[in-house]
């Protein structure tokens, strides 16, 4: 058992480790952590309020429709992405993107006031297209905000700086979401005692909002501190997959394959016309087997969340208590994720290697559902909030750093399509499985549905486990023999 004197050292040993480094090394290391904090504080908010607004303006029944339909929309925008990935330095990307969500925030922020379309409106239905909008502006934020901020960082950091470092960046980024989190909180939980004599539900959402678009206007100026401060030479990241880039041996090997496909027959010529980053996920096992993870957790929690928010919002009168009790929960999730990315994230990844810690994300994941779906000892508000946790503060930075030994085009383009395409449409099946689950307990009872839900959460659980086992013996053979993944 951790008692207070372990974890004062373990926190000690953690700052402490970050003065043996270079100093540009810790520079470095510290404005992306900085800037980690501006994005994970500004989408806690907006990633919550998504919910409430949307279940607000458009209703609850629509919440899996959604899902699917974003899906569909925001392809148009990947492959707006992707040919900027091509146009621009990687860094601009993070300009262009943040200052593009900063503003749209703010006119979001404006239109969430109006007496006809906003939320003071409270009569819900589908047609109203505000609602829709929002939730679709809401759910690019991860693709092109958080995603591009990690291929960006996976770019100019090494494995073995992966391992000592993740940690530390994810705990800024979980102080932010706390720090937010319990701002929101709080603002919505003071609603009957000071909102007449200081703010009405209205103004705290657009108190909220902007406040969050206002936090991503401050990230171009970080990301050009850093690299105007930082000498180039500790930008290079990975240092084959630099050299290769360099010498220009990727391009030259996209083209030739690209030749060979279009000459090999109709299947052949239809991948040839396929974005990159799309024909990576088709052709590398590897990024196929980094989407698989991906794919599984969101199978899971979106099956998770769908359930918390209809209980949430049973357990609510009005907007206001709803968001309170979601920021309740998020501020939990932040808490204990920045508790364990500082004890835990670092010391794991050094201690057992990548390897072995993808394997226990889906087993305590696991070990979880089968507590919750057998025993009944936890709520779902609870293993929503452990398994968020864990995949905070533990599975996302280990599988981000699955990307550092992969070319370019593998970093942004197929990053951009798992996190856009490929989690979306792990949430629409999911929703797809949340609609059929519903049916299948307002027809059969009870007893059918937790059978359906076990049936589903072991599958589930048993293809994460093999995906995450094969993964990690690919990830150790590229770093022991210095491969870059993409180029064969």
């Amino acid at each position: 058992m951790y008692n207070w004197d372990t974890i004062n050292l373990h926190i000690r040993k953690a700052f402490e480790s970050l003065f043996k480094v270079d100093r540009n090394e810790r520079l470095k290391l510290l404005l992306l952590s900085v800037s980690f904090f501006f994005i994970i504080g500004g989408y806690t908010i907006i990633k919550e309020l998504k919910d409430s607004v949307f279940l607000n303006i458009v209703g609850d029944d629509y919440v899996p429709a959604a899902k699917i339909i974003s899906m569909i929309v925001l392809i148009p925008a990947i492959l707006f992405y992707s040919f900027l990935v091509d146009k621009i330095r990687r860094y601009h990307l993070l300009y262009v993107y943040s200052i593009l969500y900063g503003i749209l925030g703010l006119i979001f922020t404006y239109y969430l006031g109006d007496p006809v379309i906003g939320i003071a409106n409270t009569e819900s239905n589908p047609s109203r297209i505000f609602g829709w909008l929002f939730y679709f502006f809401v759910e690019g934020f991860s693709p092109f905000i958080v995603s591009v901020f990690w291929a960006f960082s996976n770019s100019i950091t090494s494995p073995e700086a992966a391992k000592k470092n993740y940690g530390f960046m994810v705990s800024g980024s979980k102080l932010g979401g706390m720090i937010t989190s319990f701002f929101a909180w709080k603002l919505f939980s003071c609603e009957k005692a000071y909102s007449k004599i200081i703010f009405t539900p209205i103004s705290k959402h657009q108190i909220l909002l902007a406040s969050a678009s206002i936090l991503l206007l401050f990230i171009p100026m970080l990301i050009h501190l850093l690299m105007k401060k930082v000498p180039g030479r500790f930008l290079h990241g990975y240092e084959a997959v630099y050299r290769a880039e360099k010498e220009k041996i990727v391009e030259l090997k996209e083209d030739k394959e690209k030749k060979q496909l279009s000459s090999s027959g109709l299947m052949g010529y239809i991948l040839s016309k396929l974005p990159p980053g799309l024909l990576m996920i088709i052709q590398q096992p590897y990024v196929l087997g980094i989407y698989g993870i991906i794919f599984f957790y969101e199978l899971i929690n979106v099956v998770l969340s769908y359930q918390r928010i209809l209980l949430a919002k049973k357990a609510s009168q009005n907007i206001s208590e709803l968001n309170c009790l979601l920021f309740e929960q998020v501020f939990m999730i932040h808490f204990f994720g920045f508790v364990i990315s500082i004890l835990g994230t670092n010391t794991l990844l050094r201690k057992f290697g990548e390897r072995k810690c993808l394997l226990l994300v889906p087993t305590i994941t696991g070990i979880f559902l089968f507590i919750f779906s057998f025993y009944k000892a936890l709520n779902i508000a609870t293993v929503f909030i452990v398994l968020r946790t864990l995949n905070y503060a533990f599975g996302y930075p280990l599988r981000e750093s699955l990307y550092i030994p992969t070319i370019k085009d593998i970093k942004f383009k197929s990053k951009s399509w798992i996190d856009t395409f490929g989690s979306k449409f792990a949430r629409g099946l999911g929703s797809v499985y949340n609609i059929g689950a519903k049916m299948t307990f307002n027809t059969f009872g009870i007893s059918m549905f937790i059978g359906l839900q076990s049936l589903f959460f072991s599958i589930t659980i048993g293809f994460w486990i093999f995906t995450a086992y094969m993964l990690g013996k690919r990830y150790d053979k590229a770093i022991k023999k210095n491969e870059v993944i993409g180029l064969n």
